[in-house]
């Protein structure tokens, strides 16, 4: 076969072409590339429309350029992936079990928080001071249920004081040392608390019996407790305060209204004592001693003071008589009548009367005149 009839031949001519042009293309962006990275080029003003039209024209070559190692980057990727599946699986499956265990922790505190919050955020009317406490021991049998609390003298607490959970009210302190107390349940057979419908403001008695529901006693009035009604302490006695929540009136199977304790929609673990021993200790007595008397109406008629009380009587006063006595009055005093004693028949001269006493009062009688001459008048 002849070079002429070579089929290759025929490329000769094309290939040359484009080699030529691929070089020319080469040699022009190889001279802008260094033609824009001079060093004025980086300066704000040497940035002008040859830098403009080289960057504009290298964004596409760069990015076909770039393109093959996209490609070979995401295709090793793959084929890892592939081989590797295994192995990440595992990896995954025990970070998600780690993450499962930390999940429950994050649930648990945060129950956690909600309860401290709803039992911080516990408050009465009129305020009363409380202290925190946790049940640690939890008593129970066929007839009693009582609980210990971690709480004790030290923080104030004494027998009857009321114990409160976060929903509503759980019993009262029967016992107390130090560091410790003891809390009586209101299902215990010996719990007796005083209660009142909020729908009627009828009374009655919680009686624990041993059971999840304690029992209503002693209602009064005509249909004075219906199914769901809110049952709250009466405070009657003094022995709790009025107002706190207990629970919901139902009607048990045994046809006796009983109550579903409000402090059962959580466990009772965490508490509050009231420190609340009778209601005189919500009043403020020294406050109450200092307060002053208000100041009279405007335009009302004022009252004399006590100490002139007597002069409006008209009836002197029994210590004063004595000064009215002797008090010359000339103008109110009728003056003695005058009597005249017979002149004596002797020249001796009429001897000088002494200064006058002072004038008798009106009440008092009129003096005696002795008609008898002065002693020297004979002489």
């Amino acid at each position: 076969m002849s070079l002429r009839d070579n089929p290759l031949g025929e490329l000769k001519v094309p290939l040359t072409w484009t080699a030529g042009i691929v070089f020319i293309v080469v040699l022009i962006a190889t001279v802008a590339i260094l033609l824009s990275d001079r060093r004025e080029a980086f300066e704000t003003d040497a940035y002008g429309r040859t830098r403009t039209a080289t960057d504009k024209a290298l964004e596409p070559v760069g990015n076909v350029l770039s393109a093959p190692g996209r490609w070979t980057g995401a295709g090793f990727e793959t084929v890892r992936g592939y081989f590797f599946a295994v192995s990440e699986n595992r990896r995954l499956k025990a970070e998600l079990k780690e993450m499962r265990q930390w999940r429950d922790v994050a649930i648990a505190l945060r129950d956690n928080n909600e309860r401290y919050r709803a039992l911080l955020g516990l408050k009465t009317d009129p305020p009363i001071p409380m202290v925190a406490a946790r049940i640690v021991t939890d008593s129970r049998g066929p007839f009693a249920n009582s609980r210990l609390a971690n709480i004790g003298s030290e923080a104030g607490v004494k027998i009857g004081h009321p114990v409160m959970s976060e929903n509503g009210l759980v019993g009262r302190v029967v016992g107390v040392t130090d560091g410790v107390s003891r809390v009586l349940m209101l299902t215990d057979v010996a719990s007796r608390t005083p209660v009142m419908i909020d729908r009627t403001n009828a009374r009655a008695i919680l009686a624990g019996d041993g059971g999840p529901n304690p029992r209503l006693e002693y209602l009064r009035g005509q249909e004075p407790v219906r199914d769901g009604d809110r049952v709250l302490t009466s405070g009657d006695g003094g022995v709790f305060p009025r107002g706190l929540p207990v629970g919901r009136a139902v009607k048990g199977l045994d046809g006796r209204w009983r109550v579903v304790l409000a402090s059962d929609r959580a466990p009772i673990d965490y508490v509050r004592i009231l420190l609340f021993e009778d209601f005189t200790q919500l009043a403020n007595r020294s406050a109450l001693d200092r307060t002053a008397a208000p100041p009279p109406t405007p335009g009302a008629p004022t009252l004399p003071p006590p100490e002139a009380a007597p002069a409006t009587t008209g009836a002197p006063p029994a210590a004063a008589a004595p000064p009215a006595t002797t008090t010359a009055a000339p103008a109110t005093t009728t003056p003695a009548p005058k009597t005249t004693a017979p002149a004596p028949k002797t020249a001796a001269p009429t001897p000088t009367p002494k200064a006058a006493a002072p004038a008798p009062s009106p009440a008092a009688p009129a003096p005696k005149t002795s008609a008898t001459p002065p002693a020297g008048a004979g002489r």
